[in-house]
């Protein structure tokens, strides 16, 4: 289960090498988008909403479609964010992170080293992939002792090819099947192998935003 970036959705070159590297491994993939972006808007909702709306999406898929099936659950820079403070509300037996932002973006004027999100990444407990740019401007994870980082190099915009998964001026996903599907094959297996899940039944509390479940492979 993979949720989007703060300004963009679920159709990321890097969320979809994701998809395709699991689907690889006979995983089942959801998408989730976030209210606010099938709303229109432009702009995040609150750290808090957004973690609400993606666990009512996960008790939603794990009480139906998914009912039985181990659950790892990722996304892309700030989707990577909510699904690690969701972690343990959601069950998750893993966690990809592609473009975490380990520091907030400079603010001019401002005083002192930018604010980190290290806490987020260390309050994690189950096993953590992030898959990050080596140039990323929003700073580079450390390992961990549940906590694998892959630091893809980034290529000349001259060259040929795909570059690593990263914030802006950093590129997009670098052999995505090589890196990332070797976690989701050993914890996301299905034996059934891949399902094209029904239409969503949108819990009470997403009832305005029938759309949030963007994408089922």
């Amino acid at each position: 289960m993979l949720g989007h970036g703060a300004g963009g959705g679920v159709q990321a070159p890097d969320l979809l090498a994701a998809r395709d590297a699991a689907l690889s491994v006979r995983a089942s993939v959801v998408l989730v988008e976030q209210p606010y972006r099938v709303a229109g808007r432009r702009s995040p909702a609150p750290a808090k909403q957004l973690d609400t709306a993606w666990i009512a999406a996960v008790e939603q898929l794990a009480a139906g479609p998914l009912r039985g099936l181990p659950l790892v659950t990722g996304g892309r820079s700030a989707g990577a964010r909510v699904a690690c403070r969701t972690a343990a509300a959601t069950g998750a037996i893993g966690v990809l992170c592609l473009a975490f932002p380990l520091v907030s973006p400079p603010r001019r004027g401002a005083a002192g080293p930018p604010r980190t999100r290290q806490d987020e990444l260390d309050g994690v407990t189950v096993p953590v992939l992030v898959v990050q740019g080596e140039n990323d401007r929003f700073g580079m994870p450390e390992d961990g002792s549940n906590r694998t980082v892959v630091r893809l190099r980034r290529r000349p915009p001259s060259g040929v090819g795909p570059r690593g998964p990263a914030h802006r001026g950093g590129g997009v996903a670098e052999r995505p099947r090589a890196l990332i599907s070797r976690p989701p094959a050993a914890i996301l297996h299905d034996p059934r192998g891949p399902r094209r899940l029904p239409g969503p039944r949108t819990a009470d509390t997403m009832e305005a935003h029938r759309g949030w479940l963007h994408e089922y492979t």
